[in-house]
Formats: structure tokens, C-alpha cells, sequence
């Protein structure tokens, strides 16, 4: 099984890191989507990060069915989501929110890096960033309401800690002074808290 992708992705890398919470044996190939368009487009035409090969050859995209395919790699009680329907929606709610924060840093990275100065739009990169500060928003009350000694599901990391996790120090690293970490104490925390965890460490965001 190959992971294909850069850990400066946080789809990339919450697959990564959820590998290794799970336990399952694969070779991360770190290949950029922009740098080497052309390596990437040989093992996926559509050139999308992340990708996942299975050992017969299939190819999955998109993290959160990559992630759905996993779990169902391991036996039910090491999965990451869980089965029982009221914490499975709590664990969609929060990791919906998640990726929310995610993709809305992506959008913004894109639109100052990638799009010249002069073209590049004020009201939407607002718009963009008040999405950003209200998925955060949200998740702070989340967080702040949860138990300081377990996750937010129990005791165990699951999904919804490692994709919140994730896509908060994603924001941090490459959009720096967007989010004020102040302000945002219990997410600050968490994310801390994950990444000291051998998984976290191991898939450093580069």
C-alpha cells in the first residue's frame, strides 16, 4: 500500500497519521502535486493529493473515503470512527467542521500565492477568513466543553481528534497570524497535545 502526497497537505496528512493510529503497514511517497506534476500524474491522471494504491493496484482519492476504507481494514474496535449512531454524528459534526477549517486555509493559500496580486479578489479572501474564524469559532466552544482527560469521543484518539487536530496546526504553519491561537485556547491546547503522540511526530507537516 502506498500513500501518495506531501504531509503539507492536511488531507495527506490525516491519512497519514491515522495509518499509523491504526496500525497498518504502507510507503509514503512525498510527491508534489505542483513540483512533480508529471511523476504524479503517472500514478494518478487526475493528479490528486492524497492518493492511495492498494496492493492489487486500485486507486483511492479523497481522505475521507481513504479513511472510510481503512477503518474497515481493521476489526470494529480499533476503527477510528465509531458505530453507534449518536457518536458517529458527533464525530461527523466535528470533523465536518474540520475540513471546513481546512479547505477554507487552502482557499486562501491559493488565492495570495497563486493568483497575481492584482487580480486577487478582497471581499472574497474576507469572506474566506470569516469562514475560517467561525469553523474555529465553533470548535473552540467544542473543545472547551469537552474533558480535559480523554479525546473527544473517550479516552482513545479517533477521527474527529486527529482531522481537528490536523487542520489547526495546518492553519498556524502556513497561514501565520490569520487564526490568533489566543484566542483559541482549548483548540491550541488539543492540538499541542496531539502532536506530542508518536503518530503526529511521524508524519511531520513539511
Amino acid at each position: 500500500m502506498q500513500l501518495i502526497g506531501m504531509l503539507d497537505s492536511p488531507f495527506v496528512r490525516r491519512v497519514a497519521i491515522s495509518l499509523a493510529v491504526l496500525g497498518v503497514t504502507f510507503e509514503h511517497r512525498s510527491i508534489s502535486v505542483f513540483r512533480q506534476f508529471d511523476t504524479f500524474a503517472a500514478l494518478n491522471p487526475v493528479v490528486k493529493a492524497p492518493t492511495l494504491i492498494e496492493d492489487d493496484g486500485s486507486l483511492l482519492v479523497d481522505s475521507t473515503l481513504i479513511l472510510d476504507q481503512l477503518d474497515h481494514k481493521v476489526a470494529p474496535a480499533q476503527r477510528l470512527m465509531p458505530e453507534e449512531l449518536a457518536a458517529r454524528t458527533r464525530a461527523l459534526h466535528l470533523i465536518g467542521f474540520g475540513l471546513v477549517a481546512a479547505e477554507k486555509t487552502v482557499q486562501i493559500v491559493y488565492e495570495k500565492n497563486l493568483r497575481p496580486a492584482e487580480k486577487q479578489h478582497g471581499p472574497w479572501l474576507e469572506r474566506l477568513t470569516g469562514q475560517l474564524a467561525a469553523a474555529y469559532d465553533l470548535l473552540e466552544r467544542e473543545l472547551a466543553a469537552c474533558s480535559t482527560s480523554g479525546w473527544t469521543l473517550g479516552e482513545r484518539i479517533m477521527q474527529p481528534d486527529i482531522t481537528l487536530a490536523v487542520a489547526w496546526r495546518f492553519t498556524q504553519f502556513i497561514l501565520p497570524g490569520t487564526i490568533d491561537a489566543a484566542r483559541y485556547p482549548a483548540l491550541a491546547a488539543f492540538s499541542a497535545r496531539a502532536e506530542a503522540l508518536p503518530a503526529f511526530i511521524g508524519a511531520p507537516l513539511e
